[in-house]
């Protein structure tokens, strides 16, 4: 297929041999990121714990072991390197259409040992192809695209993988340093003028199909939230009521939150006159001034009800996040074009849990809004669906599948993201039931045409 079969993607130029160097170089050194991110998920805990399914919503820990292995075979290894599989006995098992999560633990998994022995087996013969690799405009090796796709694959899974952790019961497994105490107030919200802005990438070589093509989009003025909502402004929701009055709540929500007795957001129990929280097998009391986490949709959406505001849009949550209104232009991250750093984003795991408000000045947007990037996934109003002019690639079964209203999308990434699965056109979806996940969100409203910044 030639790049022009594929819409949406940058056409390649030819690059001299020393930019091939230096992409082999980052691209060794990404696979060797998430690698390293794997094994230390599976790692601080026992055979046992791997094996073990410890919520019906997550798969066995060494079904994701092996899982990404497997996919890193099937595109790599046999796709770009047109060579012998490795294990093609297993590609049933560790398909994730075929093999409902519910339904993993009773399949014939590789066991423990032997899934890591295949993981390094896969990866010695993937360090051999990308010496020799060429990086020709065939679209799925132009730039590198094929192991980006596959570094940001196995670094959605080590997500996936954080958030069983934290539901495992049991002592706990991980640890890490809490994150930046804030350094500057944040608060109220910020007005984001009429006008149009670029959603979407045309150039970013690892963007995924979703993300693509760019396109304007025209929206009104609105107004948003400079930070996203804290726990202690949703526990006064909760102490107003909000879990059991109907007014807040749409007829699905509502049915959602009795059906599964929905009072607080997951993992908070009552502590005296507060709240506490267990943390990957830690209980603490809640932090007012934190990103409040561990909410679904309707949750999100119930709460914005109750303040008068409503979740923002996805056109408005990335306009907020990428527009640049002195130049007119879309940047890649709020902070500019850069790659995300310590000072900028709550990304890479390197904290197990949100930081609070006004812990990165150096990572708000032009227009003053905080913490777009890292820290919780924020639901949108939006369902998924694909930008115009959307095509598929290199496979519909990553985007295009799960199009459709059963969807809401999330936007900016969470602690326990990775820098090289985040930026500010990338795009994550879930049903509006799912709470296991890191997702919190932020407001969001409608504007007078003559209103002016609060």
């Amino acid at each position: 297929m030639s790049v022009r079969s594929a819409p949406g993607l940058p056409a390649p130029q030819p690059r001299p041999e020393g930019g091939c160097a230096r992409l082999r170089d980052r691209i060794a050194v990404e696979l060797a990121r998430a690698r390293a991110r794997t094994t230390l998920l599976t790692e601080v805990v026992d055979d046992g714990e791997l094996i073990r399914q410890h919520s019906p919503l997550m798969s066995p820990l060494v079904w994701d072991l092996a899982h990404v292995g497997n996919q890193e075979e099937l595109w790599l290894v046999r796709d770009v390197g047109g060579r012998e599989p490795v294990r093609c006995d297993i590609d049933e098992l560790y398909d994730a259409f075929k093999q409902p999560r519910r339904d993993r633990p009773t399949l014939p998994l590789l066991p423990p040992a032997e899934a890591r022995a295949y993981l390094g087996t896969v990866r010695d013969k993937v360090y051999d192809l990308l010496d020799a690799v060429a990086f020709t405009e065939r679209p799925l090796v132009a730039d590198g695209f094929a192991f980006g796709m596959i570094v940001q694959h196995e670094q959605q899974h080590d997500e996936t993988m954080l958030a069983t952790h934290q539901l495992r019961a049991g002592p706990a497994a991980l640890h890490a340093p809490a994150p930046p105490e804030p350094s500057v107030r944040v608060g109220g919200e910020v007005l984001v003028p009429a006008g149009e802005f670029v959603m979407g990438t045309d150039t970013d070589p690892w963007a995924l199909d979703n993300e693509r093509p760019a396109h304007r989009v025209d929206l009104p003025a609105y107004a948003i939230d400079a930070a996203p909502v804290t726990n202690g402004q949703y526990a006064a929701f909760i102490d107003d009521g909000g879990y059991t009055d109907q007014r807040w709540w749409s007829p699905a929500g509502w049915e959602h939150r009795v059906r599964e007795r929905l009072s607080a957001p997951m993992h908070w129990r009552r502590d005296g006159d507060g709240w506490s929280y267990r943390r990957f097998g830690r209980w603490a009391r809640v932090r007012a001034d934190e990103p409040v986490v561990h909410v679904c949709w309707y949750e999100a959406q119930a709460y914005a009800a109750w303040a008068g505001t409503r979740l923002p849009t996805e056109a408005e949550w990335e306009k907020a996040a990428r527009w640049d209104p002195s130049t007119g232009r879309s940047r890649r991250y709020p902070w500019g074009d850069e790659e995300p750093t310590e000072a900028h984003a709550n990304l890479d795991q390197r904290h197990l849990r949100p930081a609070p408000v006004g812990a990165y000045p150096a990572g708000a947007s032009p227009l003053g809004v905080h913490q777009l990037i890292g820290d919780v996934w924020e639901w949108t109003s939006t369902p998924f669906g694909g930008h115009p002019g959307f095509a598929a690639f290199p496979y519909r079964e990553y985007s295009e599948v799960f199009f459709g209203d059963d969807h809401r999308v999330l936007r900016g990434g969470s602690f326990g993201t990775d820098r090289s699965a985040c930026r500010g056109t990338f795009r994550n979806w879930d049903y509006p039931i799912r709470r296991q996940i890191f997702s919190g969100f932020r407001c969001a409203r409608d504007v007078r045409p003559d209103e002016s910044y609060r």
